[in-house]
């Protein structure tokens, strides 16, 4: 009798290997400069309003909170978008399948409780304990919970996303000394409603976008370029800095040609890159509105563009 043919199995798939850029990706590395930059927004205005010299390792702490927080929010934004990147970014970690969900999820958890803990830090290097800046975190952590999970997905999602910028400006601004609620309230609102600009700008980016919601979504960041031009008042210490009128302007007319090009011809194309813009634009908005109250010295927020920049030309932000 001829031998049985043995029946041949194939080899088990095997689940691509994650690299470190994968997981840069994951989190949007470039954009994690724009976190920071509001943190460094809190620091200067803090100064400016004469809050002791030797609060620094506080705002260390609160920078490693704010990066850990905005991390955690781009790893859950992926893990419950998944089924939609399956069909417009599968070359994403998740989708592709290089960095699993179940993996995506322990890491964007664990990014969550170490923003919180370095928070909870922050409040205890004050002159006596204050769970302001826990207090603020725990409110952001629910709201980018809210955002990724249900609300990006409504009428209400670019306002989540807006205010979560929002609470992250007063996240800096948690240990500050000397500078009333209100002023802080506003100056965090002018970063919030340009985000809320923004996020709504980029709701579509990903297919042919509608001009008349970009054209809205486009008057949300002027009517935030315009609102930051009362910034000084928010501080009664404030030492603006000459400067800042005409850099708020250029500021405009920087954000301006990409986004009125976008509106002109709404491809994807041209909108993502709008929104990269914008994205970046946030540092230069930080910028000017801690020049705004510190003086031209705050212009050094502007640095954090160079790590931005460069880590932005092999990873998306977008």
């Amino acid at each position: 009798m001829p031998a049985q043919s043995e029946t041949v199995r194939p080899p088990p798939l095997l689940r691509p290997t994650a690299s470190w850029r994968d997981y840069a990706r994951l989190v949007r590395l470039p954009n994690v400069f724009t976190a920071v930059a509001d943190i460094a927004l809190g620091w200067f205005a803090a100064w400016a309003a004469g809050t002791p010299a030797d609060r620094w390792p506080s705002f260390l702490l609160l920078i490693g909170a704010s990066a850990c927080l905005y991390s955690a929010g781009m790893i859950w934004n992926d893990f419950f978008d998944i089924e939609q990147d399956r069909r417009e970014r599968p070359f994403r970690p998740l989708p592709s399948g290089r960095i699993s969900r179940g993996s995506a999820a322990a890491q964007g958890l664990s990014a969550l409780l170490l923003g919180l803990v370095f928070a909870a830090l922050a409040g205890l290097r004050m002159n006596g304990l204050s769970y302001r800046p826990v207090i603020i975190a725990g409110l952001l952590v629910l709201c980018i919970l809210l955002y990724d999970g249900w609300l990006k997905r409504t009428w209400a999602g670019p306002i989540a996303m807006g205010s979560c910028r929002f609470l992250n400006v007063l996240l800096g601004l948690s240990v500050a000394e000397g500078f009333a609620l209100a002023g802080q309230m506003y100056l965090a609102s002018v970063v919030g409603l340009y985000i809320v600009g923004v996020t709504w700008f980029a709701r579509t980016e990903a297919r042919q976008s509608k001009r008349g919601s970009l054209s809205a979504a486009s008057g949300v960041v002027l009517i935030s370029l315009i609102l930051a031009l009362a910034a000084p008042l928010c501080l009664d210490k404030a030492n603006p800095s000459p400067l800042f009128p005409y850099l708020l302007v250029g500021l405009g007319f920087f954000l301006g040609i990409p986004i009125i090009r976008a509106t002109a011809d709404a491809r994807p194309a041209r909108v993502q890159a709008a929104v990269k813009r914008s994205i970046m634009g946030l540092v230069l908005l930080d910028a000017i509105l801690a020049s705004a109250l510190a003086g031209t010295i705050g212009l050094l927020i502007l640095l954090l563009l160079l790590p931005a920049l460069y880590v932005g030309r092999w990873i998306y932000s977008t």
